[in-house]
């Protein structure tokens, strides 16, 4: 790769530090808007102070299909870290059905003909709903209904059921019309059945190596088919609710028998498909399925001989999985990898919930580094506790370990993401994301203060929102949903509000100007305008700087 030109402007004295506030965008004021509601006088201090421009994080502006799709930590990392848009995950998965290419691929050949000729069975594992960030029930369906094309005569589906990307509690508006399209697709020689489930934050779905207890849930659920038995999963969300009270998220694992025996386990001879598209909580179950004997994270008990495969490959330096349906994005030019050609010193850091954002997909979906001698990453381990209870996270400890290598001098490009808005969002809890926002905005503070005493300039931005809007929302009034107790009717999942991107600079303000806010702008014009201000032009496939230069 060329390196980047130096430029008219010489750049700044100190660092430039990306800060990217998780999950924290731009809503109507209100009570359920957490950002608004928090006290954040840092944040506000700085909206209020400083030349912002709202950035577009959702649908097309990230490479989702349409605009109707709500941005994620995965593709917003991609945006901002390659300062361009890729046609990503959805839209590559839902093009391979419609040409028929994901069909035609000897992947889904091979998954076709080691069940009929062995006589054994298809499964299907993956997040059940249509939110679209991790996987979409229609892409299922299509494979279901190939499968049958193909002349497979026996299949089982394993639900992961989500109420976080979509609505908290609407699985059974999920469940109970694929039970009606299962029985229009089942015959005398197709037998196909939903066979186990389980909330997403409770069973299989982990990442970044936080939790690998949920993967063991998940394995001896839908592999073992050991765990408390129903005759559907209808059924077992019914009973699960009055029991636990709980969203659909945290619903405990179940399992379907007939006659006292599970209705699919999965055996020599299988082949097995995890149809999620988006790869941090894809990789551990290909992990477990594909490791060999030095597997250590749990005792698997068995390990079926079967042809597995990913809906994309994962991790694509690591080639997890070895085998998948739909080629990924090639994601080149990124930021990271011309700081490195240049000979400009990285750091990046966050927590384990978020590591692998500043680091794997800011750089493309690349594993490592691309200069050991100018990158260095830190992670901070994250809790192991749900996020509400503990809803400041590691704001803190990251805020220590970033000032410390702010002042060491060694960089003069930091990144940092706080997970805290998206992590806690999610939860639903109210109470909790607000304090979240508000141990956030106090580490704001520290941070903003040594970026001035250093003579540097911070790029103050987000990757979707999710904190500003808590509640669901009255498409005709505008107001939030309430429960029939008069509560709000949480909402968990990701916005469709632009995010901001605010530019604090006390130093360097006449060697440029920042662009009027016509609503045009996205996250990938960011890593333009952070090495506009290190002292470099943009490479030329990049969207364009939100500042021109004087």
């Amino acid at each position: 790769m060329s390196k980047l030109k130096k430029s008219s402007f010489a750049g700044v004295a100190g660092p430039v530090l990306t800060i990217v506030m998780d999950g924290v965008g731009f809503a109507p004021d209100g009570e359920t808007n957490a950002v608004y509601a928090a006290n954040m006088p840092n944040l506000k201090r700085v909206l209020a102070s400083y030349p912002t421009v709202r950035l577009k994080a959702h649908g097309t502006a990230v490479g989702l299909p349409s605009d109707d799709d709500m941005g994620n930590s995965e593709v917003g990392h991609n945006a901002l870290g390659s300062g361009q848009v890729f046609a990503q995950g959805a839209k590559l998965v839902s093009q391979s059905i419609e040409s028929g290419k994901m069909f035609a691929s000897d992947t889904w050949q091979t998954l076709v003909s080691r069940v009929k000729t062995n006589g054994s069975t298809l499964h299907f594992l993956g997040l059940f709903s249509d939110g679209n960030v991790h996987s979409h029930i229609d892409h299922l369906k299509a494979m279901l209904t190939q499968a049958k094309a193909d002349g497979v005569s026996r299949v089982r589906v394993h639900i992961l059921l989500d109420g976080r990307d979509v609505g908290e509690t609407s699985a059974l508006d999920y469940v109970e019309p694929f039970e009606a399209f299962l029985a229009d697709l089942r015959d005398a020689s197709f037998d196909i059945k939903i066979a186990s489930g389980g909330g997403r934050m409770q069973i299989t779905m982990d990442r970044y190596e936080a939790d690998w207890s949920m993967v063991e849930r998940g394995w001896k659920t839908h592999v073992l088919g050991e765990g408390r038995a129903f005759t559907s999963a209808a059924e077992a969300i019914k009973t699960y609710r009055e029991e636990t009270k709980v969203i659909d998220q945290d619903l405990p694992p179940f399992v379907i028998a007939e006659n006292g025996k599970p209705v699919g386990t999965v055996e020599d001879g299988d082949s097995f498909v995890f149809y999620n598209f988006r790869g941090d909580r894809a990789i551990e179950i290909s992990k477990t399925f594909e490791a060999g004997a030095d597997f250590d994270k749990f005792d698997r008990v068995r390990v079926p001989d079967v042809f597995y495969a990913g809906m994309l490959e994962y991790d694509g330096d690591l080639h997890i999985p070895s085998h998948y349906l739909v080629n990924p994005p090639e994601i080149t030019n990124t930021m990271g990898e011309y700081l490195a050609d240049t000979g400009v010193a990285q750091y990046a850091i966050s927590e384990t919930q978020k590591y692998g954002h500043v680091t794997y997909f800011w750089n493309g979906n690349r594993s490592g580094k691309f200069s050991d001698e100018l990158e260095t990453y830190v992670e901070i381990p994250s809790d192991v506790v749900p996020f509400e209870q503990r809803p400041w996270m590691k704001c803190a400890e990251i805020t220590d370990a970033l000032i410390e290598a702010l002042r060491s001098g060694k960089y003069p490009c930091l990144r940092v993401n706080f997970p805290n808005g998206d992590m806690v969002g999610h939860t639903g809890s109210l109470a909790a994301t607000i304090c979240s926002l508000e141990a956030m905005d106090l580490q704001l503070g520290r941070i903003l203060a040594v970026v001035d005493e250093l003579k540097g300039v911070a790029l103050i931005t987000a990757d979707h929102g999710n904190a500003d809007e808590m509640a669901e929302m009255d498409k005709k009034t505008g107001a939030p949903k309430k429960n029939k107790d008069g509560s709000f009717k949480a909402k968990t999942s990701h916005t469709l509000n632009p995010v901001p991107c605010i530019v604090y600079d006390n130093f360097y303000t006449d060697a440029y100007t920042v662009k009027a806010d016509a609503g045009t702008f996205g996250l990938s014009n960011v890593a333009a305008t952070a090495v506009n201000l290190l002292g470099f032009d943009a490479p030329e496939m990049w969207d364009a700087s939100i500042i021109t230069l004087k």
